[in-house]
């Protein structure tokens, strides 16, 4: 045991003995262990991540400004078909321009049920621009779930494809199909114009999607997240070079997916859209990768560790690797994950954290010799402008190297779940440690600990699966998101 470490606990033993020789009397649980100093340390010191960031933009005006700096350069590639960051901005534009006549509104969802295409880039983008939030839908979800989701949300519009249009037959829900395969949209000749955020009266308060989760729960829960907390997630992240190759892997209804397509596009990097066929057989997503010369990924544990072992079948070298972001379930470093790191030397790993409800609020960047790894990597520590406490069961800070319960605090909060108030008020609760005013906190259900360096370690869920969304939930939702 480290000294320090020692002396926390002697310090903690010597606060219970006097106060239990002040007041014999009192319960166990108002006892005080932690000195000020120590109390000061674990919320302030620990949690000193203030850090500017355009708070007041929303995430598609990221792209536009890239849009204005370079329009020229390619922005999307699917296959054959390549669109610039002008062409596919005005694509959204004018169908933007569509949805703002049909009567989108700042706040109002509109579903997306479309296959990996241009088509589903192009879509998600103007309905950000019409001012609305996106709902995804995923075709290969069976109808009930599709019922759930679109009977909750009730949104007005849905943007589909032929696969869109076939899953959403055996639904049964009344709402208005937007086909974005038609060969001669009305909205074709439309202004391709950038719709005027202003006029439209939309600001980073209001939402940029509802993604529903916790597939276990018979009640699915739309996390309502608004542009302000995913531009701070964009600015908080510590990206690498610029102009990335990004591949977009992720299926449309993960949160991961925004980090793909708008980390890409606010450096200028290109995104690659990856077949469903190839994506689906890890043997030719190593192929597809090398051959696309992919720079950045962004892989759920699970589908990183197949993608290791299959490349240990196989041997080829990713040359132009530099980043792999992973998430959900509890990272491992497996022999197989640090042999492809040992030969990759240039491609760094990072391990993230977060909730749905949060999106990733901690961070850890791994150490360049994977000898060094531990075998269950920390989570690192809070991204900025984001607080991490970790509590007792009154509420109250742990010790520093003890287990408490995790709870988030700062600008990445959901604004709570759709239609949910009851469950909103029990997640979201009002921030006690923060002297903001409003300030909320989320309560994750998650156990987690100080490590002596600083870095959070996770050690799992603390509540039973229909309580919410649990670690284990977490990894079944990586694991559709890898097929």
């Amino acid at each position: 045991m480290a000294p320090k470490q020692i002396d926390r606990m002697t310090q903690h033993l010597q606060n219970l003995l006097c106060a239990v020789i002040a007041d014999a009397q009192q319960p166990v649980a108002r006892v005080e262990l932690l000195s000020s100093e120590e109390r000061a340390y674990l919320l302030e010191e620990l949690n000193r991540t203030a850090a500017p960031y355009p708070s007041e933009r929303c995430i598609h005006e990221l792209f536009e400004a890239q849009v204005r700096q370079a329009p020229d350069a390619m922005a999307v590639t699917y296959a054959d078909d390549r669109l610039s960051y002008g062409e596919l901005n005005a694509r959204a534009n004018r169908l933007a321009h569509h949805l703002i006549a049909l009567g989108v509104r700042p706040d109002q969802p509109v579903a997306i049920c479309l296959q990996r295409s241009p088509a589903m880039v192009v879509g998600l983008l103007a309905i950000l621009k019409a001012g609305g939030a996106y709902l995804p839908l995923d075709p290969a979800h069976p109808p009930a779930r599709l019922r759930q989701v679109l009977e909750d949300a009730a949104p007005q519009l849905v943007l589909a494809d032929a696969a869109g249009r076939a899953a959403l037959s055996d639904v049964g829900v009344d709402v208005r199909v937007v086909d974005l395969a038609t060969a001669t949209p009305p909205w074709a000749n439309l202004p391709a114009s950038n719709p005027d955020t202003r006029a439209l009266g939309l600001t980073s308060r209001h939402l940029a999607y509802v993604i529903y989760t916790s597939e276990s729960s018979a009640t699915p829960k739309g996390v309502e997240m608004s542009h302000g907390s995913l531009v701070n997630l964009l600015y908080s992240s510590q990206l690498g070079a610029p102009k990335r190759r990004t591949l977009q892997f992720t299926t449309l209804n993960f949160d991961v997916l925004f980090q793909e397509l708008f980390s890409c596009w606010r450096d200028g990097g290109l995104l690659v859209l990856v077949q469903e066929e190839t994506r689906a057989d890890f043997s030719a997503l190593l192929e597809f990768v090398w051959g696309e010369a992919i720079e950045r990924l962004f892989l759920p544990f699970v589908a990183l560790n197949d993608f290791a072992e299959v490349w240990g079948t196989k041997g080829v070298l990713l040359p132009s690797l530099r980043e792999i972001y992973t998430g959900g379930g509890q990272l491992r470093a497996t022999p197989m994950l640090s042999s492809f790191f040992e030969l990759h030397p240039r491609a760094k790993l990072i391990n993230q954290y977060g909730p749905t409800e949060t999106h990733v609020v901690t961070e850890h960047h791994l150490a360049a010799d994977p000898a060094c790894w531990p075998q269950l990597p920390p989570i690192g520590r809070p991204i900025a402008n984001t607080q991490i406490y970790l509590l007792d069961s009154h509420g109250e800070p742990v010790p520093f190297g003890a287990v408490g319960e995790l709870y988030i605090g700062g600008a990445g909060l959901a604004r709570g779940y759709l239609n949910r108030t009851e469950l909103t008020s029990e997640r979201f609760l009002a921030d006690p440690f923060s002297g903001e005013a409003g300030a909320r906190m989320y309560r994750t259900g998650d156990l987690a600990r100080y490590l002596p360096d600083g870095n959070l370690e996770l050690l799992g869920p603390q509540r039973r699966p229909e309580e919410g969304l649990r670690l284990p939930d977490r990894a079944r939702r990586d694991r559709g998101a890898a097929r």
